[in-house]
Order: structure tokens, then C-alpha cells, then sequence
């Protein structure tokens, strides 16, 4: 499907098009209410809660008034729409900024200002410098005189450099009077997403040009919600308005991603609806044989001799009902709360934040010019005396290897008021090499439209620039054709990775001694690009030019069949020589990877870089050990039969290895990876289960997303970290995603489900907050199970006393009073709890074995808590039936004694359990048992509330307080004992180490830890590892990463908190590569 633009042109535009209107509102005030029911009840708990509620509107079988249940359902479906009415209203107001935002737009001739809504398709919209672009655009006219104009992409991509825009070659020349009159069609494909790509056509009417067809690029738009800097003013035609701009068509919500935490939660709720509805049968079977057997025998129960034909199920589905509550109604909306605080806590964290907002990290420091390498003995090829005297002397080849580094670039040159030059630069790479040119005498000075000027020991050089061929992940290279101004001659200058280079090389050329540089700059850890030059025939070039127009103007392939056209030209070229630019490690990054090793955790690296080069990179982050510690295997082959041959004597090296204390790890390249992937993907993934260490080199994002859906299939918990937009798949495909955000922009951080700012915050992420928020999810979760049932079993057990009935010991008020409010606050207090403090966790990250195996949340500490609420139940209740079942005992206050019973223990499970306490939780767990009895004396008061008089009556006996105490004592006594044994005489390494934090609180290096640490890995070392699905060799939790070098600072992305689970854990590690 095409679209045509007619530019400035309303009368032959019909609105075919939408106009300028953004919306991104998820209701209107009209569907608001069904369309958020709709959403809330697809969730299988609301529609099972909403089922009970239903259920108690039939007065025949509910037990108690149906407000029990709808008045906690009504108000948890409130505060969930309350949420979404916020959120969906302060997307309204920022829809209505920028509705009404005012902008110059072009109407037959006449400039006239608008507001940005009223945009249509083909109106010409004039902007100035610090503009926001209101709506997708083709560049037709720029203050500048070379024809282009900066962009800030930050709110479309995140990458901080600025963009270099440049208008089509039809409109280079024209004033704004012409720009005002102008008319035109641009052909061009339906809105998409893809803010990497756009393939157009322009054409422009008489008199402006003779209906010459001009193919479009990305680089000559301008991009919704970008702003206009460094540009007196800049024009363009309206091509995408509305929601169907790109950055319209990328909007929208990510597939939430489920958590171990929350897939365990999940079966344990299931579990507990299997146990109801066992109980349930076997009560309502129990209370049928009683009704039609005991029940007729006494003379104060009075059932009718022949009842309706559903009488069977009333007794069954009185018991549902009291059942019902096993399952906590509140939980999902207390999950996601202390979700949200743990992402706000992320954020707070100073630990994690950086000020520096763009860190340098490339340069260039050796080079290999006609098989000599320069700066070798110096370190730093700028300083090479040797290059100097080939420069000063004008050695051929020296010169044209600094023509290729100074013109094969997308650079811009900006000259300041007093006369320097700086660039500007989309990537590290191209800056880095033009400015290495420009200290060795080659300064590119300026660009003007096609044709850009250099200065070569004071003689100015002019070029101008016929084609750009642009470097794609495909290509691996970028080419650039010239002519030369001063004689005529056309060349073909091309830079790129060694493996896109070398195969295009003239055969009669000797390139061993380059070849041999470059794999010596690799293993220095220095990223390597090579430079070749090739002259053209008039002829040859005007044949090829007619091709590359043909393909450049297709709206189908065009990438495709711009790469076909691209390597008719890129051939017999002559080899110059090859660069090589450091890239600089982070701070911390050895110390991070060497540290989350320690708590178990398995690292990939997947990097564009040569093999050499991620060895080296390896090596200097601790990735992998030198030998004899470590041993790294290589996996490569040519054809088929040699990659397997090589994939199973690694396979084999590598299970013998398995039982050694050595660090083996594998390597294996993009190409060989995608013969193995393909051939071999079972054997890769037995590889892939007795890996700790693994290096991907020379993989393409998908490759990199691939490997992830591998490690996930090998029932690995997955991390992936990346800081480039070609980490982005990775990240989406992990279980948890993590962005680095920095010069390369937020790409990664915005699909991320967290963004940090350093490679090193990682460490406190995992180690900190990812284990606070699993061992309090953990609590929270089971807790939330243990106070429903402990009032669910209560009610059971009234129902032996009072003939398996189905009555309700509680009335209703107390039963929505305790799931809503009496129980709920001291347990959200939990997310402040910390078991240990953070210096500790930092210290000894081996203490994260215990959330991987998943030791504080899994069917047998869920059984605990069962057990506990069964216990706790049985206490409250026999204590109470037996201190007040005398005859003046009246039903209502047997029922606030149980209650009460209730909350006095919950208080004190929690102050049991809590670790660090601070003025916040006392006063949740405390003055929450204060309002209790605050709540029930006024509600004692009101008449009709069915509690008149009872707190009053109840709180002046003394029987009441020496029930509580009993209550607490019989309830607390055993587990408090229990608790006290295991920590003291069964103490886990935690209890240890919470044991030395406490009697030697303000020890920052602590001599005695170190042997109940090795007691503590000698304990859970067993709980690292897990075995697979097959039958292989169990293997530490794997984790998934992305490139070290990252820059800014601490925020959170959506938030899918931080937690181990039984699943072993990768984290994937991807090193970007920028052309």
C-alpha cells in the first residue's frame, strides 16, 4: 500500500488522512466504566470473586449480609479504576498540551499560525530553533546553507548526539519564497514504526524541476516529538499526522512478563482452590447426613419435611461461601503496590545514581597504514614520530588513509564564532576517527550541501560527495563516492569491519601484513576498522549510478536491493590499512561480574565484536580466567562437518571439565552460531546447560534474542543488560530486562524493564534491591494466605458445634473490616523490613544462593504457614469456646473474642517475623491494633450495626483479657520457641551472619566471618544448582548481559521487580558495536 502527499496543496489533498490529533487515552468518559470492568473481570480471581458475590445475594444460602463480599470487591475494583482514571486523565492533559501547542503552517502561500491538531497531510509546517516537531516530516528547506539541520532524537530514540538532517536534492537552492509556493507529490508506504527507516519518493512540479524522480531516506525527515536545534528555522511537508506518526505507531503497552514470584503465587493459589473445594464437598456431605439424621431428632431445629429439589446444594454452597476467603481478595492489589514501591525505591536509590551524563569512552590509538603500524611503542599512534615525518613528507598512502578517515563518515563540522571546529557525530566511532585525522593534519573544515572542504597542511582540498553508501548490520561497511575538485577523479572510499573489507580486496594486493595488525589490535582489546579506496571509471560509475537511483527509489526491498547494487561497486579495492580505536572499560565492572559469580550467577557475553577483541575484553573484566585457571574452548568450522566435529569434542571437553574446580568456558562466532542453530540446536543447548561462561562474537541482534529463547528453553531464570539499540530484542526476550542508559541512547533503558546508569549498579540492583524484594514478596504473599485461612479455618471448626450448618460465626461487618482494613497495613509495612543490611548483602553475595533455590517461597514454607493458620485457628477457637461457654455467653461476643483473638496474634506473628524495625512498622503493627478496638467501640454504638453494646460489654470483662492472654501465649509460645531453637542450635548462614551484625553492628571489616561463611557455601551450594529437564549435569543459575561501557544515571523503566526462582539464572552481557 502507497500513500500520496501532495505538498501545499489542499484542494487535490482530500482528507483521506486523519488529522494532527494525538490521543493516547486508554477510555473516554462514556466507556470508561464497562470497558474498565470488561478488563478487570478477565482476570479469572475477579470473576471468581464476583461469582461469590453473586452467590451471597441469595438469601436462602448466604451466611452472613452479601456487604461482606461485594463491599471489599467494590472497594479493591475502586482503587484499581481509581488508578487507571489517574493515569488515563494525565494522559488526556498531555494529549491537550500538545493538541493546542501553536505552529506556523504554510496555506496557499501565505504562512499563517495554528494549532498543532489542525495539521493535515501536505501542509507545509515551519519551525525555529528549539521547536518540538508536531508531526512526521520531509525536510524541504533549511536556514543552513549546506542544506541540513540538527535534530534532537531523545524523545524518539533516547540518543543524546544530535542528528544530522538533510533536504533532498531538488530543494537544495530554494528561498523561502519558493518554499512558500512550492508544490510537489511525495510517494511513500503507510505509516509504520520503524523510526530506523522510510522509503520514499519525491517528486516536485514544474516550475521547481522537471518532474525528476528523487528518492527519500530517513535523513530527510523530521520525526514527531523531536526538537530543532543549532537551526535559525527548518521546513517540511506533513506526510504522517496524529496516531499514525511513527512515534504514534510505536506507542503502546509491552506484554507483561510473568515473574517466578508471581508464577509461584499463582500455583499455590490453585492449590488452595483444589483444598476449598475438597473442603467444601466434604463439609456439605457432612452437613446433609447431620440435617437428615441429627438435625430432625432436635426439637429447636426446625426443617421442613419435604424441601425444593436444589435442597442438596443450599448446604454445600453455604460452605463456599464461608470458604471463599482462603483466597486473599486483596492480594493482587497489594502485589502490585509493593511493586511499585520497590520501583520508587530503585529510583531513591543515591547508591545508583550518576551524575555524569555523557562519558567518552572511544579514541583512537594505533593504526596500520601499508602494512606498518604506528604507535606501538607509544601507545598512541597521534604521537607516533614515524607518522609525523609520513605525514610531513606526504607519503601517498598516508595521505589517502587519512582522505578515507577524514570524508567516509556521516560527520557534520560546526565552526564556532572565534574560528574552531567541532563535529557532530551520530557515532563514537566516526568522531573518534575524524578527530584522529584532524591532529594529524587532515581537518575536515566544512560541508556545503554535496560538497565538503578538508585542510592538508594548509592546502584546502574540495570534494564532492556524488553517492553515500550507508553501513547496515548486513553490510558491516559504509562507502562513500567522490570526485575529486581539483583533477576530476571519482573514488570509492570504504571503511568497515575486516570481514566485510578483506573479501572485497583486489587479489593481486598483498594484505597479510594488515590482516596480522588487525589481529593484534584485537587481542590488545582495541576495536578494529579497515580502509580501502578504489578509483572509478567515468563510464563504470555513470552505469552504476543509473542502478543505485533504480534501487534507492524502490518502495518494496529497498534495503535489499540497495545492498545487491552496493557490492557491484564495492570490489577490487585497494587495501590502505586499518584503524584501531579503545574502547575504555567502565569503572567496576571486573568487580561486579567477579562479585554476582560469587552469588552464583552465569554470564554470556554477546558482542559485534572480532573474536580476539572479546577475548581480551573478556579477560580484562574477569569474564573469563587466564590459564591454567581457566580454559576457554574454541567452537568454529568452515562447512558443516567441521562445526559439529568442533561443537562435540567441546561438548565432550566440557562434561569431563564439569567435575574439575576449573573455569571452562566456550567461544563461538555469528556464523558458525547460525550453522549450529540451525543443525545442531540440541547439542547447543546441552552445551549451553553445562556452561557458566559463554562468548557469542560477531552476533546479529536477532542471533543475541535467539540465544536468549535458547536459555529460557534450558529453564534458566534470564537476564539481559544492554546499552544499544540493537540490544533491544535481548532485553524484550529475557525474563528481566536491563538498559544502560548513555551516549548511545535509551533505546535499551526504554525497553528495559529496569535503566540504570552504570554497568556496575548491577551488583546493588541483583544483591540489594532484588533480593529485598523477593524475601519480601515472599512474606507478604504467604502472610496474606495465612491470615485468610486462619479465619476461614475458625469457621470450620464453628461449624462441628453448630451442626454443620454453614453459619457464620463472624458477623459481616468484622469479616469485610478484617480483610480491608485490619489486617492489610502492618503487612505493606514489610517492604521497609530488611533481613540483613545492605553492606552485608554487598559483602558476601553468596546469601543470594538461598532466593535462587528459592528457599523463602515454594510449596514447603507455604506449608508452614498453612500448618500455622491451622494452629493459630485451633488455639483462638478452643481458647474462646471454652472461656466463654457458659450460657450467658451470647454468639456475638464469642465472635469479637475470636476476632480479637485474631488480631492480637497477628500483631505479634508479624513482630515476630519482621527483622528491622523502625518507627513506621511500630506504628502500623501497633496503632493498627489500637484502631481495632477504636473501630468496634464506635460501631458498638450505632443499633442496627448487629454489635451494639458487644465491644463495651466485652472489654469490661476480665475474662476477655485473660483470654487474649492465653490466646497469645498458647499461640505464640511453640513458634517463638521453635524460631528460637533454629536460630540458635539449626542456624541458617543468614541467622549467622544477622547474629555477627548484631554484636558487632558498627565493624566494617569483620575478621570472624569468614568462617561461617564457608559454612554458609558449603550449606547452599547444594541450593545453586538444580537439575535440568534432561539428565545433564546440574548447573549454577545463568544470567544475560549487554556491553560494560554505559553511562548515565539510576531510573526505573516498567518494573517487573527483581526475584530468584527455583530456575537456574543466566545473565546475558551484550557488547555493542557501532559502525
Amino acid at each position: 500500500m502507497k500513500r500520496y502527499v501532495y505538498i501545499n496543496d489542499s484542494d487535490t489533498s482530500p482528507d483521506l488522512y486523519r488529522d494532527n490529533r494525538i490521543s493516547n487515552r486508554k477510555y473516554t468518559i462514556i466507556n470508561f466504566v464497562p470497558k474498565n470492568l470488561y478488563e478487570q473481570f478477565s482476570r479469572f480471581m475477579n470473576k471468581y470473586f464476583l461469582l461469590i458475590a453473586c452467590l451471597q445475594l441469595w438469601s436462602l444460602i448466604t451466611p452472613v449480609n452479601p456487604a461482606s463480599t461485594w463491599g471489599p470487591l467494590i472497594f479493591i475494583f475502586a482503587v484499581s479504576a481509581t488508578k487507571e482514571a489517574w493515569d488515563d486523565y494525565n494522559r488526556y492533559i498531555s494529549d491537550k498540551q500538545a493538541n493546542e501547542k501553536n505552529v506556523w503552517v504554510v496555506k496557499k502561500g501565505i504562512k499563517t499560525r495554528i494549532q498543532a491538531q489542525d495539521i493535515r497531510v501536505g501542509d507545509i509546517v515551519w519551525l525555529r530553533e528549539n521547536d518540538e516537531v508536531p508531526c512526521d516530516l520531509v525536510l524541504l528547506g533549511t536556514s543552513e546553507s549546506q542544506g541540513v539541520c540538527f535534530l534532537e532524537t531523545a524523545a524518539l530514540d533516547g540518543e543524546t548526539d544530535l542528528k544530522t538532517r538533510v533536504i533532498p536534492p531538488p530543494c537544495a537552492g530554494l528561498t523561502p519564497d519558493l518554499l512558500h509556493k512550492i508544490k510537489g507529490v511525495i510517494e511513500c508506504p503507510c505509516p509504520d514504526k520503524d523510526i530506523r527507516r522510510f522509503d520514499a519518493n519525491l517528486r516536485l512540479f514544474p516550475p521547481f524541476i522537471d518532474n525528476d524522480l528523487c528518492p527519500l531516506t530517513i535523513k530527510n525527515t523530521l520525526l514527531q516529538s523531536c526538537y530543532l536545534r543549532n537551526t535559525e528555522w527548518a521546513c517540511g511537508v506533513a506526510v504522517y499526522t496524529g496516531n499514525e506518526t511513527k512515534l504514534g505507531m510505536t506507542r503502546g503497552l509491552p506484554e507483561p512478563k510473568l515473574t517466578a514470584v508471581d508464577a509461584m503465587i499463582d500455583k499455590l493459589t490453585g492449590a488452595i482452590f483444589l483444598f476449598q473445594l475438597v473442603v467444601v464437598v466434604i463439609l456439605g456431605v457432612a452437613g446433609n447426613v447431620w440435617k437428615s439424621s441429627e438435625a430432625r431428632k432436635k426439637w429447636y431445629v426446625q426443617y421442613p419435611k419435604e424441601g425444593p429439589w436444589y435442597d442438596f446444594i443450599v448446604i454445600p454452597l453455604r460452605f463456599e461461601l464461608l470458604c471463599s476467603i482462603m483466597i486473599p481478595i486483596s492480594i493482587k492489589v497489594s502485589l502490585d503496590l509493593v511493586k511499585s514501591l520497590y520501583a520508587k525505591f530503585i529510583d531513591w536509590d543515591l547508591h545508583m545514581y550518576d551524575e555524569k551524563s555523557d562519558t567518552p569512552a572511544h579514541a583512537a590509538k594505533r593504526c596500520c597504514i601499508n602494512g606498518v603500524c604506528y604507535g606501538n611503542e607509544s601507545g598512541d599512534a597521534l604521537k607516533d614520530s614515524d607518522l609525523a615525518r609520513a605525514i610531513a613528507n606526504k607519503v601517498p598512502e598516508v595521505v589517502k588513509f587519512l582522505t578515507v578517515m577524514a570524508i567516509c563518515n556521516t560527520v557534520v563540522p560546526i565552526k564556532s564564532a572565534s574560528g574552531s571546529i567541532s563535529y557532530k557525530s551520530q557515532s563514537q566511532d566516526e568522531d573518534a576517527l575524524v578527530n584522529a585525522a584532524s591532529c594529524l593534519h587532515m581537518v575536515l573544515t566544512s560541508k556545503t550541501g554535496n560538497f565538503l572542504d578538508m585542510n592538508f597542511n594548509g592546502l584546502v582540498l574540495r570534494y564532492e560527495i556524488l553517492d553515500t553508501l550507508e553501513f547496515t548490520s548486513d553490510r558491516k561497511c559504509m562507502s562513500v563516492v567522490v570526485r575529486d575538485c581539483q583533477n576530476g577523479r571519482i573514488m570509492l572510499l570504504s571503511k568497515g569491519a575486516d570481514e566485510a573489507i578483506f573479501p572485497c580486496i583486489s587479489s593481486e594486493q598483498q594484505v597479510r601484513p594488515v590482516v596480522e595488525a588487525v589481529e593484534h589490535f584485537a587481542q590488545l582489546g582495541l576495536r578494529t576498522l579497515c580502509l580501502a579506496w578504489r578509483d572509478l571509471k567515468e563510464d563504470e560509475y555513470r552505469d552504476w549510478s543509473i542502478m543505485y537511483k533504480e534501487a534507492s527509489s524502490s518502495l518494496i526491498d529497498r534495503e535489499w536491493k540497495v545492498a545487491e547494487v552496493c557490492q557491484q561497486l564495492e570490489h577490487n579495492l585497494e587495501l590502505l590499512g586499518a584503524t584501531a580505536i579503545e574502547d575504555r572499560l567502565q569503572d567496576g565492572v571486573p568487580e561486579t561480574i567477579e562479585t554476582l559469580r560469587k552469588a552464583g550467577i552465569n554470564f554470556w557475553m554477546l558482542t559485534g565484536d572480532k573474536q580476539n577483541t572479546a577475548i581480551q575484553i573478556a579477560l580484562l573484566c574477569n569474564f573469563i580466567s587466564p590459564e591454567p585457571e581457566g580454559q576457554l574452548l574454541l567452537i568454529q568450522g568452515k562447512n558443516l562437518d567441521e562445526v559439529s566435529r568442533s561443537l562435540e569434542r567441546v561438548l565432550l571437553t566440557m562434561r569431563i571439565s564439569s567435575t574439575e574446580h576449573k573455569d571452562v568456558a566456550f567461544i563461538v562466532d555469528g556464523w558458525t552460531l547460525e550453522i549450529i542453530l540451525k543443525h545442531h540446536y540440541e547439542a547447543f543447548t546441552d552445551l549451553a546447560m553445562l556452561s557458566r561462561t559463554a562468548i557469542c562474537c560477531r552476533v546479529t541482534p536477532s542471533q543475541k534474542a535467539q540465544l536468549v529463547e535458547l536459555l529460557k528453553a534450558c529453564d534458566y531464570r534470564t537476564l539481559a543488560i544492554g546499552d544499544g539499540g540493537n540490544d533491544v530484542r535481548m532485553i524484550q526476550e529475557a525474563h528481566i530486562g536491563v538498559g544502560i542508559s548513555g551516549r548511545e541512547g535509551l533505546q535499551a533503558a526504554r525497553a528495559a524493564d529496569f535503566s540504570i546508569g552504570k554497568f556496575r549498579f548491577l551488583k546493588r540492583l541483583i544483591l540489594v534491591h532484588g533480593r529485598y524484594s523477593y524475601n519480601r514478596t515472599a512474606f507478604l504473599s504467604q502472610y496474606s494466605f495465612y491470615k485468610s485461612l486462619l479465619i476461614c479455618f475458625i469457621q470450620i471448626f464453628f461449624s462441628f458445634v453448630s451442626g454443620v450448618s454453614g453459619t457464620s460465626l463472624f458477623n459481616s461487618f468484622s469479616l469485610m473490616a478484617y480483610n480491608v482494613f485490619y489486617t492489610s497495613v502492618p503487612v505493606l509495612m514489610s517492604v521497609l523490613d530488611k533481613d540483613l543490611s545492605e553492606r552485608t548483602v554487598m559483602q558476601h553475595p553468596q546469601i543470594l544462593f538461598y532466593c535462587q533455590a528459592g528457599r523463602l517461597l515454594n510449596p514447603s514454607t507455604f506449608a508452614g504457614w498453612f500448618g500455622r493458620s491451622l494452629f493459630h485457628a485451633a488455639v483462638v477457637f478452643l481458647v474462646t469456646i471454652h472461656a466463654y461457654s457458659n450460657e450467658k455467653s451470647e454468639m456475638e461476643e464469642l465472635s469479637m473474642v475470636a476476632l480479637s483473638g485474631c488480631i492480637w496474634l497477628q500483631a505479634f506473628v508479624i513482630t515476630l517475623e519482621t527483622n528491622s524495625f523502625t518507627i513506621l512498622q511500630h506504628a502500623a503493627i501497633w496503632g493498627n491494633l489500637i484502631a481495632f478496638y477504636v473501630i468496634n467501640f464506635i460501631v458498638s454504638t450505632i443499633p442496627w450495626a448487629g454489635m451494639y453494646t458487644i465491644m463495651f460489654r466485652v472489654c469490661k470483662q476480665p475474662a476477655y483479657w485473660l483470654t487474649m492472654l492465653a490466646i497469645i501465649i498458647l499461640g505464640m509460645g511453640p513458634i517463638t520457641a521453635l524460631k528460637y531453637f533454629r536460630y540458635t542450635y539449626r542456624s541458617s548462614a543468614i541467622n549467622i551472619l544477622q547474629q555477627l551484625e548484631r554484636s558487632q553492628p558498627n565493624t566494617h571489616s569483620n575478621p570472624n566471618l569468614e568462617a561461617p561463611i564457608k559454612n554458609m557455601e558449603r550449606e547452599v551450594s547444594p541450593l545453586s544448582v538444580t537439575h535440568p529437564k534432561s539428565s545433564k549435569a546440574s548447573v549454577y543459575e545463568p544470567l544475560l548481559c549487554e556491553s560494560p561501557s554505559t553511562k548515565r544515571a539510576a531510573g526505573v523503566a516498567a518494573f517487573d521487580f527483581l526475584q530468584a526462582s527455583p530456575s537456574r539464572l543466566s545473565i546475558i552481557y551484550s557488547r555493542s558495536k557501532n559502525n
